[in-house]
């Protein structure tokens, strides 16, 4: 029962001693990625993520989807956090039958380009490994080709296309490039 609460409470925040501590003493040895840390998203957060949201894409989720993600059973919703304890960066995914579904990653356009994106998706990656997922997938726009030579630098391979599947600004659609990784 004990260790069922414990495990629980450590499911919630990822506290690593280390960079706490380097964090404190070492301040200058450590950058802001480095000092990033991951917790379960709660619905307190959703102010900030769906400001992340709202500048990261032109057509951003609604509201009621976080609130659908965040109670549902199989959906991890995680937050990363800088050292202020700002939301910086959050992920949706969904884990069921052997695999880990990304359904939502957005890192706040001031860190993007300094290595958030590969260290939440290291994260993704590790949790679904340790729930025995088999395989991560994701869909991405052919257009964000900065997030498609992260996903193929961490192994992760196209295997389809959805056509049509996301809206452009000039009312067209852009296919979505199906991609996968396959956890060994």
């Amino acid at each position: 029962m004990i260790k069922r609460v414990l495990n629980q409470i450590k499911s919630l925040v990822t506290y690593d001693a280390d960079r706490e501590f380097y964090a404190k003493v070492f301040p200058d040895t450590l950058n802001q990625v480095e000092l990033m840390r991951f917790r379960k998203m709660s619905k307190a957060d959703l102010p900030r993520v769906l400001e992340i949201e709202a500048k990261g894409y032109n057509y951003p989720w609604a509201e009621g989807l976080f609130h659908d993600c965040l109670n549902a059973a199989h959906y991890d919703c995680w937050v990363g956090e800088d050292a202020t304890d700002k939301i910086r960066a959050f992920c949706i995914v969904s884990t069921a039958v052997g695999e880990a579904t990304v359904l939502n990653l957005c890192i706040d356009p001031v860190m993007r380009q300094q290595g958030l994106g590969r260290k939440f998706m290291q994260h993704i990656i590790d949790t679904a490994k340790a729930k025995k997922a088999e395989s991560v997938f994701l869909e991405v726009r052919p257009s964000n080709t900065g997030a498609i030579a992260l996903y193929e630098s961490l192994e992760f391979n196209e295997i389809g296309i959805r056509p049509g599947y996301y809206k452009t600004e000039n009312g067209e659609r852009e296919d979505a490039i199906m991609m996968a990784y396959t956890i060994i």
